[in-house]
């Protein structure tokens, strides 16, 4: 276990904030973990829990204790179905590395996932998605320990409530459980998935007309680091925006000003809208805040939207959480004055 008093987050946080908190804890194992939780005091609170610090964005010091689960393991759980196999993760996998693991492994349903950074408990908080698949879609079951008591909890995918970007742990629940193992349900038979992005065609380009599951993993970690940059050079939590679902009515008053205006049916009432391509549209790709609060060149600012992808938002060295907020906010008000559709933040703000 390590145990630090004011600790930097710098190397907590892909954004690559320095920002310090009063106390860092990180656990290797359920004991461990159960033993901390049982030792808190009030002065150990607030508590922060965090995996690899992909989806946060530090703007203040932490006054309070940060933990992170480190518990490592991968093992493979026969279901009593011939058809699927369940594989047991601890909350402190890299989340990337369990895909790998099941791709290698004949096991299917995750590829679609590939290099979303993050860790496995992260996966099962956040219900990351890309590329038309969710985490939901493979969660099988989480288990958790609760922050007061210590004792152990087991739930399923259905009593986790998930939806886009969604779930308890996000929303009723936080702050009163941290995930120790997700389970993952896997087919044996691989289904390809393609229809979302530029999959199809990227493999149409290589000549693959029957990909397998590798095939699938391979064209999503090259089209995603194509467009997304690397953390360890620029630092960035990814999409940072979710994708705004708009009633069907919104939907079409936009179709018929942007007729070529991307889209994903959700169901008869609504229609999902890239919020890249909103913020693309207002023409902040590349470019960041000036010290005035206006619009201005990206090699002026610390700040900036990413010049490839406009879902992601750069700090290019020495920006604050400060910077990155105002970049936010100025963001959100160009979508909202154009548009007439709101866009919120996947990033946590603390």
């Amino acid at each position: 276990m390590i145990d630090y008093r004011d600790y930097n987050l710098l190397n907590n946080n892909t954004f690559g904030v320095s920002e310090e908190c009063r106390r860092f804890v990180q656990c290797d194992t359920v004991d461990e973990l159960r033993r901390m939780l049982l030792s808190l005091t009030d002065k150990d609170t607030p508590l922060l829990v965090i995996g690899q610090g992909s989806n946060l964005l530090l703007t203040k010091r932490f006054d309070g204790t940060v933990l992170r689960s480190n518990i490592k393991g991968i093992e493979v759980i026969e279901s009593g179905d011939e058809d699927c196999v369940l594989v047991r993760c601890g909350s402190g996998e890299c989340f990337d590395d369990v895909v790998d693991y099941c791709v290698s492994h004949g096991y299917h349903g995750a590829e679609n996932l590939s290099i979303i950074p993050g860790d496995v408990g992260a996966s099962a908080v956040q219900n990351i998605g890309a590329y038309g698949c969710e985490a939901k879609d493979i969660i099988h079951s989480v288990e958790a320990l609760d922050i007061v008591t210590g004792e152990q909890a087991v739930f399923t995918n259905e009593d986790c409530h998930y939806g886009y970007r969604r779930s308890r742990f996000k929303e009723e629940w936080k702050g009163r459980y941290i995930v120790t193992y997700v389970t993952y349900k896997l087919a044996k038979t691989f289904v390809p998935h393609l229809e979302y992005g530029n999959i199809i065609s990227e493999l149409e380009r290589r000549g693959i007309t029957n990909p397998d599951a590798k095939d699938v993993r391979e064209v999503i970690i090259d089209i995603r680091n194509a467009k997304l940059p690397d953390p360890k050079v620029e630092g960035n939590a990814g999409s940072f925006f979710m994708n705004p679902v708009v009633p069907v009515e919104t939907f079409r008053r936009l179709l018929a000003d942007y007729p070529s205006m991307p889209h994903y049916h959700i169901d008869e009432e609504h229609e999902k809208i890239p919020a890249g391509w909103l913020i693309e549209k207002c023409g902040w790709k590349g470019r960041g805040l000036s010290s005035e609060g206006k619009m201005a060149d990206g090699a002026e600012c610390k700040a900036v939207v990413h010049s490839k992808q406009a879902l992601v938002l750069v700090n290019k060295g020495g920006a604050t959480g400060a910077d990155i907020v105002a970049l936010s906010d100025a963001i959100r008000r160009s979508v909202r004055e154009k548009f007439g559709v709101d866009i919120y933040p996947e990033v946590n703000f603390l």
